[in-house]
């Protein structure tokens, strides 16, 4: 199996270093070695594009192998994840603080470092994550839409993995723990590449996914760390659809686009959590004060916490005076249209920009519309479908919300935090989808499958 070991030792020139291309692979002793990769013929890019290959197609050999697996030796990976990382938490901490500083030291924004840094709760919910995925059933093999056809042949579907999953993302090095867990469960290998702001973190914990896998006789290469902070890496990733089945990126706009635009793979995007409230005229107000502010307030730095707040002109001066009033006393800045100024004065003037904008801070949006079908139209132009919410008492105007609002997580009367893996039944999520081919809204195991025909038949022909 490949080893990185020495990447893995966090060497200072790999953390410091944003143009670095060496990834200096070693051998596992003394299974077989990889052939050395720098020569002063070569360019850094040349280099780094090999050595790229090289670990995509291990992890592609390894994802030969993950489909056979039965639940019970991917359930026994988890649990000894589990025990390691609660072993090594210390130095995982340690390298994490490491992260946040020099994050601190370059400017990066409050609610970025606090999507960063691995909180005492981030690392409860972490180890509860990866029970949570062990509790859930093994979606491989699984059988669905059965039939029989009129000439006695029995079809059906079976779920199998997808193969090789990228992931690219920033910040958050829980998303290391909490996509590598799906992936191995839904029987898939998995690359991971995290920002370069969180390397210590992603490399430390990738230590111990790799080691727990080792030791429970899984292929080590089913989890692949990319363990340089070059951004040319990414640029090699979406290249190599002969060894990777779908990249799955998760962060800013400039990240998804890239993606979208360069790769020769299919991508399931993670967009930006551009999510709205709309106070319908006839909705009860301390439902929507109370949906509105914990939709806000309750977690920023997230995808799916609320940024604009639409209202129906029927409830401007009803309704929305005492939900802003609540949101200014909680410390949100309101950025309203005209007519939130009028009936709220603390608000300052909204720009274009800002009503397509993830604050992911104590900042809102607020607009008011004529009534539902400029709510729509509203969302339709500045939204990144991904979760949208009406408030209301009229069970029509409910229905024509969900039926006409075609983002990811569309609800009724309920914050915006619904939109989520676990809330949703789903156990454990690995991002929350806004492309709609294959996946669409918070995807856990069964997202991350696919399904192929079988067929039973006793003899039949085709003729």
């Amino acid at each position: 199996m490949t080893s990185y070991s020495s990447a893995f030792r966090l060497s200072d020139r790999l953390a410091s270093d944003e143009t670095n291309t060496q990834l200096h692979l070693k051998s596992s002793p003394p299974a077989r070695e990889i052939p050395t990769m720098s020569s002063s013929t070569q360019s850094a890019s040349e280099t780094l594009q090999r050595e790229i290959q090289t670990l995509a197609k291990a992890a592609c050999r390894a994802g030969e192998e993950m489909g056979d697996l039965s639940a019970e030796r991917k359930n026994a990976w988890l649990l000894r994840t589990v025990e390691r990382l609660e072993a090594a938490r210390d130095r995982i901490l340690a390298a994490n603080a490491k992260d946040v500083e020099a994050a601190a030291a370059k400017g990066v924004s409050a609610p970025m470092r606090g999507r960063l840094a691995i909180s005492d709760s981030k690392w409860s919910d972490m180890i509860q994550g990866l029970r949570d995925v062990i509790a859930l059933p093994d979606p491989v093999g699984r059988i669905s839409n059965h039939s029989v056809r009129p000439n006695g042949l029995r079809v059906g579907q079976m779920a199998i993995p997808l193969g090789v999953i990228a992931m690219i993302y920033e910040s958050r090095p829980n998303v290391t723990v909490d996509a590598a867990a799906l992936c191995i469960k839904a029987g898939n290998a998995v690359i991971l590449r995290g920002g370069s702001e969180a390397i210590h973190s992603n490399l430390a914990l990738g230590e111990e996914l790799r080691a727990a896998a080792r030791e429970e006789g899984i292929p080590e290469d089913a989890i692949t760390i990319i363990p340089t902070t070059d951004r040319a890496a990414i640029d090699v990733l979406l290249t190599l659809n002969d060894s990777i089945d779908l990249i799955i990126p998760r962060g800013g706009p400039g990240l998804i686009h890239k993606v979208i635009a360069e790769s020769t793979i299919p991508v399931i995007a993670h967009d930006a959590g551009v999510c709205h409230v709309f106070i319908d005229e006839s909705a009860d107000t301390q439902m929507a004060i109370d949906i509105v502010l914990e939709s806000k307030i309750r977690q920023m730095p997230v995808c799916n916490a609320l940024e604009t707040l639409l209202c129906h002109r029927g409830a401007s001066k009803s309704i929305l005076p005492n939900v802003l009033k609540n949101l200014h006393e909680a410390g949100v800045e309101i950025r309203g249209c005209e007519e939130t100024r009028n009936v709220f004065s603390e608000a300052i003037a909204a720009t274009e920009s800002d009503w397509s904008e993830e604050f992911l801070a104590p900042t809102l949006a607020v607009r008011v519309v004529g009534g539902m079908d400029e709510a729509i139209d509203h969302i339709r132009t500045y939204g990144s479908n991904h979760t949208e919410i009406i408030i209301t008492n009229d069970y029509t105007n409910s229905q024509h919300w969900l039926r006409r609002v075609n983002s990811s997580t569309v609800g009724v009367n309920c914050a915006t935090g619904f939109s989520d893996g676990f809330e949703l039944g789903l156990g454990a999520e690995i991002g929350i989808s806004t492309s709609k081919l294959h996946a669409y809204g918070p995807m856990g195991l069964e997202g991350l499958t696919t399904r192929k025909f079988i067929l039973i038949g006793e003899g039949q022909l085709r003729g």
